[in-house]
C-alpha cells in the first residue's frame, strides 16, 4: 500500500515538472526581464498604431479616461414641442441627458385610440433627423402616416417657438 502511495507521489512530482517544463516561468532569471518586457509592449502598442491609426484596445472600455464634462447636445425646440404637442399624454419618464421621453398611454383630443409614445432627440440641430417617434397602440405599432404626422406636428411647433423666441 506504501509502494503504492509513493509510486503515485512520483507520477504526480513528474507530471507536474513536465508542465512547468511548458511555461514560460523562469524562476531563475534566464527570460527576459521587466524592462525588455515593457519594450516589448511598447513596441507592440507602436505597431499598432501603424497598422490601424489608433492605440485603442477592448481594455480601453474599463478605463476613466473621457472628459466627464462632456454633454449630449438635444436641441431645445424639438424637446420643447414634444412636449407641447403630446401634452395628452401622461409623461411617464424624461431624460434630458440623452433627448429621451416616454409617456404611457393616452387619448388625443378628438380621437377614440389610445397612443403611447417614446421620442427621441438626438441632435442638436433642428432637423427631422434629429427627432425620433415611436407611436403604439394598444393592439401594436401605429400606422407610419400617423407617426409621420405626429413628427410633422412637432417640427412645425419647434419651427414656431424657435421664430417667437428669436422674434423673426
Amino acid at each position: 500500500m506504501a509502494g503504492k502511495s509513493a509510486a503515485m507521489t512520483m507520477l504526480a512530482l513528474c507530471g507536474a515538472l513536465t508542465l512547468s517544463g511548458c511555461g514560460g516561468w523562469r524562476p531563475f532569471g534566464n527570460g527576459p526581464d521587466a524592462g525588455d518586457r515593457a519594450t516589448a509592449r511598447e513596441e507592440s502598442l507602436n505597431q499598432r498604431q501603424a497598422d490601424t491609426g489608433s492605440t485603442a484596445s477592448i481594455w480601453d472600455l474599463f478605463s476613466n479616461r473621457q472628459d466627464p464634462s462632456t454633454q449630449i447636445s438635444v436641441n431645445r425646440y424639438l424637446w420643447t414641442a414634444s412636449l407641447e404637442v403630446l401634452d395628452f399624454l401622461p409623461v411617464d419618464t424624461v431624460d434630458p441627458f440623452s433627448g429621451v421621453i416616454t409617456t404611457g398611454f393616452g387619448t388625443p383630443p378628438g380621437g377614440g385610440r389610445p397612443y403611447r409614445a417614446t421620442i427621441a432627440v438626438t441632435d442638436a440641430a433642428l432637423d427631422a433627423r434629429s427627432l425620433n417617434v415611436a407611436l403604439i397602440t394598444r393592439n401594436g405599432p401605429a400606422s407610419d402616416e400617423t407617426v409621420r404626422a405626429v413628427e410633422n406636428a412637432i417640427l412645425t411647433r419647434a419651427r414656431q417657438i424657435r421664430i417667437r423666441e428669436l422674434g423673426l
